[in-house]
């Protein structure tokens, strides 16, 4: 029998085993294009500046980002978002871990609790953040209360007006620039204690940026400590009723795990492109870098973990999607995070050596990623924490469920 070979442009990628509709190709296309187009030209200028580019420049992506329609992904678009489902999310996020230097946090957003919000909240807050008028921030970190959010002592203590607050906040990204912050604390009632999210103005009295220290990466926002003493809450200052913190709080680390799972795999895809392209032109000793296989080896084994963690990312997003049981959703996204995030610092490492001297530069993709990628192994949960839920959830919903 005669195989017909399908036609396609030199180069042009194969089918994707998934099953992409046209909206969503067209934004993966759309995005790319954005990622390519915007955000690529200006790493290297941003890596110069520490992370920070000049407001012209931030104003330039928020509008690049707004007429490309990818401005607040995930939101509903009666309150100004695109209403993308998960794996239409992923495919972008995927476009957006191919950059370095995070220039993508400019593009106009906000976190996913508020779409429990009230009305008024959500004209106050969303609906200008989705046009790029104000930024959010997500408090829930502290000092000893990391990957454990049990261990948060945080507390709103009911007055006659409603609550008052009382936290250290460590690691708020982009708290430093946040016109509001989301603070997650334990409303104290009699004996109980019930995890709540409060909205919290950033020029209430009582808050208080306390440290703003410097990281690994040049990144265009800060994670600073912040200081809640004695501020002044009302009951419409609560996101998704008091006690609701918990559920929200899972649905939050569930969509962010499987944000830095797609971005990891687009680090990976960018890292083997760039590093292959090198290793297939550079010459040592007469013949090129990538026939020797301490050089091409070690990249083949990062392609094989960037399809794997591709098709693992992209297939839990479609699950959530099909509205699957939330906590296998959770534990799935867990396994996802873990696998990717510690494929791609492997990535990294492997790039930045076959690179040699040149894997040493800033300017290098591969130096800057390597910076970057460590800490997707740590934020929204540690690998270990990432482990304990995987192995929770073998245990609990049995392996079959998990693995399939």
């Amino acid at each position: 029998m005669e195989v017909k070979s399908l036609d396609r442009a030199p180069g042009a990628p194969e089918p994707s085993p998934l099953e992409l509709d046209e909206r969503a190709l067209a934004l993966q296309e759309r995005a790319r294009g954005f990622a390519e187009r915007v955000l690529m030209p200006l790493e290297e200028e941003a890596e110069r500046r520490g992370g920070r580019l000049p407001d012209d420049v931030v104003a330039a992506v928020k509008r690049e980002a707004i007429e490309a329609g990818l401005n607040g992904g995930l939101h509903a678009r009666e309150h100004g978002g695109q209403g993308w489902t998960l794996l239409e999310w992923a495919l972008v996020e995927e476009q957006y871990g191919r950059t370095t230097n995070a220039i993508h946090w400019h593009v106009p957003n906000a976190y996913n609790v508020w779409t429990h919000a009230s009305a008024e909240q959500i004209d106050r807050y969303l609906r200008p953040a989705l046009r790029g008028e104000l930024k959010d921030a997500y408090a829930v970190t502290e000092r000893d209360a990391g990957s454990d959010p049990s261990a948060i002592t945080a507390s709103a203590d009911r007055t006659d007006s409603g609550f008052r607050l009382n936290a250290e906040k460590w690691f708020v990204t982009a708290g430093d620039v946040a016109a509001v912050y989301v603070v997650m604390a334990n409303v104290v009632d009699g004996s109980e204690r019930l995890p709540t999210l409060f909205v919290v103005d950033r020029d209430r009295p009582g808050v208080e940026i306390v440290s703003n220290p410097a990281y690994t990466h040049n990144y265009p926002e800060g994670h600073p400590t912040i200081r809640f003493r004695d501020v002044e809450l009302s009951e419409q200052d609560v996101i998704g009723g008091v006690g609701g913190g918990d559920e929200l709080q899972r649905s939050w680390f569930t969509e962010e795990r499987l944000g830095i799972a797609a971005r990891c795999g687009g680090a990976m895809w960018r890292l083997l492109d760039e590093t292959v392209a090198w290793a297939r032109r550079r010459e040592q000793g007469g013949s090129r870098i990538y026939d020797h296989q301490g050089v091409s080896f070690p990249l083949a084994d990062s392609a094989a973990d960037a399809a794997a963690g591709r098709l693992l990312t992209l297939t839990v997003a479609s699950l959530a999607d099909s509205q699957a049981d939330p906590k296998v959703v959770h534990h799935k996204a867990s396994m996802a995070k873990l696998f990717t995030s510690e494929a791609a610092w492997r990535c990294a490492d492997r790039c930045v050596q076959a690179f040699g001297g040149r894997g040493y530069l800033r300017s290098n993709v591969a130096e800057r990623l390597l910076r970057e990628l460590r800490v997707d192994r740590i934020w929204e949960g540690t690998s270990e924490i990432q482990r304990l839920i995987v192995a929770r959830g073998l245990e609990r919903r049995g392996v079959e469920r998990i693995l399939h």
